[in-house]
């Protein structure tokens, strides 16, 4: 555990516990804004996290503020414990950590709620199980429910049987000891619950998922900035970089494309990933700009200016992406697949064009769409205000989460 020993509140007031094993992708950013919000609010607030992330930079800069209202933890969050229930069971061992991280901070510290920024990992076991916080009241946000898009016409598989049994333990879960309410970054998701008629269940609330209200800067310096050309096209490929990004189908389609944009690929690389970028990578015709590391807020600032677009072309990805709401913040349009909820937003063409698959002729033809869109206003933004992901701002998301605190 970092920080002095025994993190003992007194006379403030008890703690509220930010629990998130996993700093990789977004989720990193959540536990930031969350802990925002709660000190805002004037609660003083515990992240807790695994051992592992002590090096991560939102990890370095709580230690380094060193603010009385807000400590760091960290625990081994990720052995397995032994069991046959452990090792069959992703969702078991998830459970297991949540658990076994709050057994430990109560030992020193009195907590009054916990929030799970993604409760995906564990949600599903509460059907059958008590809750991991025993009588503490808790919060917790879901992102990747995705059991009943089938069933309102969203573009996803179709897995009767599986999305049967997880709609059937949502319910159940949505009944679960101590939950105070249920966020969900799936706006489609609470009407769907609300049909089902639930009795004495938790309340589930919209939450939009959010990006920072940040200025853009201009595009000619954050490009100097980046050491980019000012007048080639950029397409920005962003986030944790891993095979469903779809970024190796956009490369194999580039290979065959000579007119494409140049792909800016900015992003922390898994090893598979690497590899296959630093093979393909020279077979492109304009040699992608590769920032394979954590990217700070004013680098993303840089590359969101500088870019022509954004790819979101995701593969089997069904869910909403952060990297959606930032495009729009920044007036980029995206290539976007049409499953899920990004296709859901994007349904209508005019944040972009729509991939129905990641075939290569198939991305040829967006891109060459994006082209006619970029001839035809070289120099027009996307509309900023006029899209229902104009809601999706900090500022609101901290607005209801502060509300759910209190």
């Amino acid at each position: 555990m970092s920080g002095p020993p025994g993190v003992r509140a007194s006379a403030g007031g008890d703690w509220i516990a930010i629990i998130e094993p996993n700093f990789t992708g977004h989720r990193w950013r959540y536990v930031e804004w969350i802990a925002q919000a709660c000190v805002e609010a004037g609660h003083r607030c515990l992240v807790v996290t695994d051992t592992e992330y002590a090096d991560h930079p939102l990890a370095q800069r709580i230690v380094r503020e060193a603010r009385p209202d807000l400590r760091l933890v960290l625990l081994d969050l990720h052995t397995v414990p032994p069991g046959p229930h452990f090792a069959v069971s992703v969702y078991m061992r998830f459970r297991n950590f949540y658990a076994r991280a709050f057994r430990q901070i109560s030992k020193t510290t009195p907590v009054r709620l916990v929030i799970a920024p993604y409760a995906d990992y564990f949600f599903y076991t509460l059907a059958g199980f008590d809750s991991p916080f025993g009588n503490t009241p808790w919060i917790a946000i879901v992102m990747g429910m995705t059991f009943h898009h089938a069933e309102i016409g969203l573009r996803t598989p179709r897995r009767r049987f599986v999305d049967m049994a997880k709609s059937a333990l949502f319910r159940r879960a949505m009944r679960s000891r101590g939950l105070r309410e249920l966020f969900t970054i799936d706006p489609t998701l609470p009407d769907w619950f609300a049909s089902t008629k639930p009795r004495r269940a938790a309340p589930l609330s919209y939450l939009a998922d959010p990006f920072p209200e940040i200025e853009g800067m201009d595009p000619l310096l954050a490009r100097a900035q980046l050491k980019l050309d000012a007048h080639t096209r950029y397409l920005l490929v962003y986030g944790a970089i891993g095979e469903r990004k779809g970024i190796r189908e956009l490369m194999l389609a580039l290979e065959h494309k000579p007119d494409a944009p140049c792909l800016v690929i900015a992003g922390q690389q898994d090893d598979e990933t690497r590899a296959f970028i630093d093979a393909h990578a020279p077979r492109l015709a304009s040699a992608p700009v590769i920032f394979n590391r954590f990217i700070s807020d004013e680098m993303e600032r840089e590359l969101f200016s500088a870019c022509d677009a954004v790819w979101l072309g995701y593969k089997q990805h069904y869910g909403m992406s952060g990297v959606l709401v930032q495009a729009y913040r920044f007036g980029k349009p995206v290539v976007a697949s049409a499953d899920g909820l990004i296709g859901w937003y994007c349904r209508d063409g005019a944040l972009g064009p729509l991939l129905d698959d990641l075939e290569p002729a198939t991305i040829a033809h967006a891109l060459d769409a994006l082209a006619q869109r970029w001839r035809a206003a070289p120099h027009t933004a996307q509309p900023a205000g006029e899209h229902v992901l104009s809601s999706n701002t900090l500022a609101q998301f901290k607005h209801t989460l502060q509300a759910a605190m209190a």
